[in-house]
């Protein structure tokens, strides 16, 4: 963080206030963004709407990238879809969304899931039809029954790609979001941009940037990691005594 807070201050240096704001103005602009309330409640509108809508993706890419995964017929079914969704950016799909929903929340969460499902799902489909079918084969040996070796072999084992992939998806969730809002005229961190831009405020753009990412973090650190964590506590009774993440 230092060394990038020195680059900027270089770039600040070389290009100037009205192009890149030092990383002091930005903090103070920050500062002031945080103690207004109408901040909170942009930030809450925008974040509600991203974790909702990755929350849908997380749920239903990783039920049906399972399901899929099991059967080779549909993984050769869902490649060309998959392939036809990711080819359409997202801003297509939010021109569509507002054709459909308006200005309207809906529009955002549409974005969002239609956005970061190909990802999550194609992910988890794929470690599924990789998986290891020889531990499946000892658990099946010893009497475990489908359930079982669902939740002890095949689901841990989806896991180490499963929120790698749930990672990018937040992020993107969160980028898909502010850029349905400030498209789409809603309110949120979006229209906060748009209001930055129009004053030619460069320093508070940079802050409200900040903020989304600080929410990003705060959704993944506090809520993402620990699930993982509790997934693959086997993987920390695999290492060398001592040898800690």
């Amino acid at each position: 963080m230092a060394v990038f807070c020195a680059i900027w201050q270089q770039g600040h240096e070389a290009y100037g206030d009205f192009i890149l704001p030092s990383p002091i103005a930005t903090a103070h602009a920050t500062l002031e963004l945080v103690r207004a309330p109408e901040t909170w409640r942009l930030a809450w509108a925008t974040s509600s709407r991203a974790v909702e809508g990755f929350f849908l993706v997380a749920v239903l890419g990783g039920a049906m990238g399972l399901a899929v995964g099991y059967s080779a017929a549909a993984m050769r079914l869902a490649r060309p879809l998959l392939t036809i969704i990711m080819g359409v950016p997202p801003i297509a799909w939010i021109v569509l969304a507002m054709i459909w929903f308006g200005s309207t929340s809906g529009t955002v969460l549409a974005t969002v899931v239609v956005a970061c499902f190909p990802l999550v799902f194609a992910t988890v489909a794929e470690a599924t039809a990789t998986r290891d079918r020889a531990l499946e084969d000892m658990a099946r040996a010893f009497g475990a029954g489908p359930l079982q070796r669902l939740s002890t072999i095949v689901i841990r084992s989806v896991a180490g790609q499963y929120f790698p992939a749930l990672a990018i998806s937040l992020g993107s969730a969160f980028k898909v979001a502010v850029m349905a809002e400030l498209l789409a005229n809603i309110n949120g961190i979006g229209i906060a941009l748009a209001m930055a831009r129009s004053n030619l405020d460069v320093a508070q753009s940079i802050a409200w940037i900040v903020l989304t990412v600080a929410a990003i973090f705060i959704v993944e650190y506090g809520l993402v990691q620990p699930i993982r964590a509790e997934l693959e506590r086997w993987r920390d009774a695999a290492r060398p005594w001592g040898v800690k993440r």
